[in-house]
């Protein structure tokens, strides 16, 4: 049978000790055949942690349904990207590039959650790339000519044409690719490990919060376009993952020991998203076969078709494999290599979230230092690869993502694992692939509504360890909220109010000064480090200690975030590995990071280099 683990965080997640595949998700009886849990005792945990392992069956679904999560978010990249490459009017290639991506995408969420920060975190394109990228190809020597806007005009299998778009995207992936060492660096360095230890619940909070807060744009846009169809969606997801999550479905399986029988699977917290989405895509397709949906593309409600972008897949190659360069050899811009630096930057801040956000949610233990150096750098080597194969883009952590792990209650790293072979076999078979351009845009509106709900929930979550009576705590947050929505939408309204006379400055300001989360955590972070406060005050007493008790109740660290293939116990036996901070240290005992008892929190002082920390926070 089934242990349940009590996890001290509050957070509704599901955490279970599975001894076997035949026991997943069964109901658990006690003697007298009443359910072990009490409405009380099963509202916090997970059905799999980060180290267990679903059935083969469940991971691919799950995977699928973490793809389709993802789906809206990297596909709608390539087609905004087609606009500055001149590619409005080539289908085929913009196909071409929506493989690409998620073929990449697959690649660097196998790395990252093999040997980057190991959390069950799926690596996708990158909106903080999008606007940099734009600016260049908004650039005078980038313009489109104008004959390219023009449908009558364009031969997609033109020399001309096809060195237009090329040259535009060899420059793109130059700069991307130049860029992206620096996040390389950053993390192998450790630097942004050091960085760390000045990063407490004042500042985590804003910056996961904004995640969500700042995608309420995109999440109503897409939503709007038939807020009847998207309306439908969240209803069954919300549905489906509150209202009929204990509800257990009886399922025949087989086993040599019990024959033929029935399971009970807990089908409808497990699977949420994946059954809202295909359901209100059926109904979708049913009212596109019967022309209930306008077919005029001026009407509204035609994005709600599911016949739109039928040519594409038509078009489509069955198989076709992405490989590195296939544009071209990159060339570099340094006004690019600048945009795409603030990009990164922006990046970078946003992962450091959504990596506490991911241990929070999956029920892991919070991410060390050494982790998180790993999977900084891991998403840089990411950025690079989509750079090489070209993309036109970059790859993070997706935050879509963080929020289905709060909503199916399944956390485990395999189940990513399989969502990144999903992607890849999706990149490779264009056929496949071209079948998901199909699914209608208030679709995914509906799910961005959930999604993003859950994860701004998840970072505000963190004040709980803070003192909220504090006329200083409240401030604090309340102004990093506000200035983290204010700032960016007054930026992004007066697009021409940056002009330091130097274009690569502008461009970083632009970038930076329009990401929510880059602005609000960095004043989270500057006011929680000068204003004066208590530890106890700060909540770093409460953050520290309940981390410890959620660490010794869930997982161990090194079960979670140690290397895999035996690499940990290897260089255990190795004195160096001490000093290279991306390497798990077993010299240093956990209490220095986590201390057990008040008393040793108000006191501890961490051996470091005092010039490493003096240069992380110049950095």
């Amino acid at each position: 049978l089934m242990a349940p683990e009590k996890t001290s965080d509050g957070l509704d997640n599901y955490a279970f000790t599975v001894d076997g595949v035949d026991h997943f998700c069964e109901l658990p009886e006690n003697e007298n055949g009443s359910d072990r849990f009490s409405e009380e005792g099963d509202s916090g945990k997970l059905a799999y942690c980060v180290t267990d392992i679903p059935p083969w069956y469940l991971c691919i679904f799950l995977g699928i349904q973490h793809y389709l999560t993802a789906f809206g978010g990297i596909i709608a990249i390539p087609l905004i990207l087609s606009q500055g490459l001149c590619l409005q009017h080539d289908s085929l290639t913009q196909s071409h590039l929506i493989s690409t991506i998620f073929f990449v995408s697959g690649v660097c969420t196998l790395l990252q959650v093999t040997f980057g920060v190991r959390l069950p975190i799926l690596q996708g394109g990158t909106f903080t790339l999008l606007s940099p990228s734009m600016a260049l190809l908004s650039m005078p020597e980038w313009t489109c000519p104008a004959w390219t806007q023009n449908a009558s005009l364009v031969n997609t299998s033109s020399p001309e044409f096809i060195n237009v778009w090329q040259s535009r995207m060899q420059v793109l992936q130059g700069s991307i690719m130049v860029g992206s060492l620096f996040q390389v660096l950053v993390g192998f360095s450790g630097l942004i490990g050091l960085f760390m230890r000045f990063i407490g619940p004042l500042t985590i909070a804003p910056t996961i919060s904004l995640i969500g807060l700042s995608l309420f744009d995109s999440a109503g846009m897409n939503a709007g376009h038939h807020w009847g169809i998207s309306s439908m969606t969240t209803c069954l997801i919300v549905i489906f993952s509150q209202y009929l999550r204990h509800i257990s479905i009886p399922f025949p399986k087989y086993s040599k020991a019990k024959k033929f029988h029935t399971s009970r699977i807990y089908i409808f917290q497990i699977l949420p998203v994946l059954l809202g989405i295909s359901l209100s895509w059926l109904i979708c397709h049913l009212l596109t076969i019967y022309n209930v949906l306008p077919s005029d593309p001026d009407k509204y409600g035609y994005l709600a078709r599911t016949d739109i972008k039928g040519d594409v897949m038509g078009r489509a190659p069955w198989f076709r494999f992405p490989y590195p360069g296939q544009w071209g050899v990159p060339t570099v811009s340094l006004a690019g290599v600048f945009g795409i630096l603030a990009g990164v930057i922006s990046s970078m801040i946003e992962s450091l979230g959504d990596y506490h956000a991911c241990a929070r949610l999956s029920g892991a233990p919070p991410p060390p230092r050494h982790a998180i150096n790993r999977g900084i750098a891991m998403e840089g080597i990411g950025c690079l690869l989509a750079g090489a194969w070209g993309t036109g883009n970059g790859t993070t952590s997706y935050s879509e993502n963080i929020g289905a792990l709060g909503i199916t209650k399944v956390g485990s790293r395999m189940v990513i694992v399989c969502s990144g072979f999903v992607m890849i076999i999706m990149g490779m078979f264009g056929k496949i692939g071209a079948i998901f351009t199909t699914m209608p845009t208030p679709v995914v509106g509906g799910m961005f509504l959930v999604m993003f709900g859950v994860i701004m929930a998840a970072g505000v979550s963190n004040l709980q360890y803070t003192d909220m009576n504090s006329s200083r705590n409240i401030f604090i947050f309340g102004f990093s909220m506000f200035t983290g929505l204010a700032i960016p939408n007054w930026i992004m309204k007066n697009p021409t109010s940056i002009a330091t006379g130097v274009v690569e400055l502008d461009h970083v300001l632009q970038v930076l000064l329009t990401t929510s989360m880059f602005v609000g955590g960095f004043f989270g972070f500057l006011l929680d480090n000068t204003i004066p406060g208590t530890k106890r005050e700060r909540g770093i007493i409460a953050w520290n200690k309940a981390h410890q008790n959620e660490s010794d109740n869930t997982l161990e660290s090194d079960d979670v975030y140690g290397l895999p293939f035996g690499i940990n116990s290897c260089l255990s036996s190795f004195t160096w590995t001490k000093y290279v901070p991306f390497c798990p240290s077993h010299k240093v005992s956990r209490q220095d990071d986590a201390p057990t008892s008040l008393d040793s929190l108000d006191t501890k002082t961490e051996p470091t280099n005092d010039t490493h920390i003096i240069a992380g926070v110049a950095l």
